[in-house]
């Protein structure tokens, strides 16, 4: 890894591949969040409403559009071309829908506008229409940013640590167990989260659910937005069952269903692949400090989808240095960072799925660092 940071992953050997991708420096970086904030134009950090509005206007022009061409040709396609057809509806719009989604998530961060009124109507309407509680996870995800990398109050795709891997993770740990895992996390792990905190951090004093506003996730001041964020899902559910007894459900499920499974698994696995990685530290207390772990993710290659997503994939370093930045000035502060982070900045180019499949299969659990005398520094390993 030199200058810019742009990782090297050595070809393949009988070794694990842990072994030939180098570390992330777990040390205290030699700059500051101030000298990085310096080093970007200042036009990045402003934040237009008439472009933010085209952003969501244009993924919602196209999302009507495919949903004109499935109502209105797709019934008239033979069966073996309308199979076809309608996977590739479902991929597409699935897509565009992850895009509104990162829209919506950009509102949750007040990037969208200078507004927090507007920012907060915008992500509770295309939130809600995507079955996300808007500000339930809006809290839940600040922390995340907040604590980004730490052991004990990260909220998400938290490592466990080797003793606390249960009985069977040793039978899981081979293909077909990560064939099961790596399924069931990208269509279930999103709702089981929201539901349950699966992933999440653990919690004292109650049941950790994003649509229970005593949860012990949320302040006396938030929850109040949380029962919002449960009338926003409920008004959805209910426009979706009047959809269904007027059209069917098997359109309900064709048009909405399916597509908003594609977009539940693309928030996964994007979250998944930004925040594990084998070059990756995690920390506990005894280590832990805010840039460190907002360094402690990495950006990623998703093709011609990094423009579809609006670049969540590809600047999500600079996204977790400066989350009120909007997402079409990301990749100008990302250029802008990359020669003073040098290798404190994380790119890995591997395809998305190898490195979804690399992931699974290296990075099972943390431990202390073996290699140095930072004992509150945990790298992933995958021998059980």
């Amino acid at each position: 890894m030199g200058a810019g940071g742009r990782m090297q992953v050595s070809p393949p050997s009988k070794k694990s591949e842990t072994d030939n991708i180098k570390r992330v420096p777990c040390e205290t970086p030699p700059f500051t969040v101030g000298e990085l904030k310096k080093a970007i134009p200042p036009h990045c950090f402003k934040r237009s409403i008439p472009r933010s509005f085209s952003y969501l206007i244009w993924d919602i022009i196209i999302a009507s559009c495919f949903y004109y061409v499935a109502t209105t040709y797709f019934p008239l396609l033979p069966h073996p071309l309308s199979y076809f057809a309608w996977s590739l509806y479902w991929a597409c719009q699935g897509c565009v829908l992850t895009g509104v989604w990162v829209i919506a998530h950009e509102c949750g961060h007040h990037a969208f506008s200078d507004y927090q009124w507007l920012d907060d109507t915008v992500g509770l309407i295309f939130h809600s229409f995507l079955l996300v509680p808007y500000f339930s996870w809006k809290y839940s995800h600040r922390r995340h940013h907040s604590n980004t990398g730490s052991l004990e109050r990260d909220e998400v795709f938290v490592p466990k640590k080797k003793s606390d891997i249960k009985w069977y993770g040793k039978y899981l740990n081979n293909p077909l167990g990560r064939t099961v895992m790596l399924t069931v996390q990208f269509t279930l792990g999103w709702p089981l989260y929201l539901a349950f905190n699966v992933s999440g951090r653990p919690y004292d004093g109650g049941f950790a659910c994003h649509f229970h506003p005593n949860a012990p996730i949320y302040n006396d001041r938030e929850r109040l937005q949380i029962y919002i964020s449960d009338a926003g899902i409920l008004a959805v559910c209910y426009g979706l069952f009047r959809y269904a007894a007027a059209q069917g459900v098997a359109s309900m499920v064709c048009f909405y269903g399916v597509p908003l499974l594609i977009v539940n698994g693309f928030l996964v696995l994007i979250t998944y692949l930004q925040h594990t990685h084998p070059s990756l530290p995690h920390y506990d207390s005894s280590e832990w400090d805010w840039l460190r772990g907002a360094l402690a993710t990495v950006d990623r290659d998703y093709g011609i989808l990094n423009k579809v997503f609006h670049n969540i994939t590809d600047t999500h370093v600079a996204h977790h240095l400066f989350s009120t930045m909007p997402h079409y000035h990301a990749m100008e502060a990302t250029k802008a960072i990359k020669p003073i982070l040098g290798e404190y900045y994380q790119f890995d180019g591997t395809p998305v799925v190898k490195a979804m499949w690399r992931e699974a299969k290296e990075c099972i659990y943390v431990e202390p660092d073996r290699q140095g005398e930072k004992k509150g520094v945990f790298w992933y390993n995958n021998k059980l």
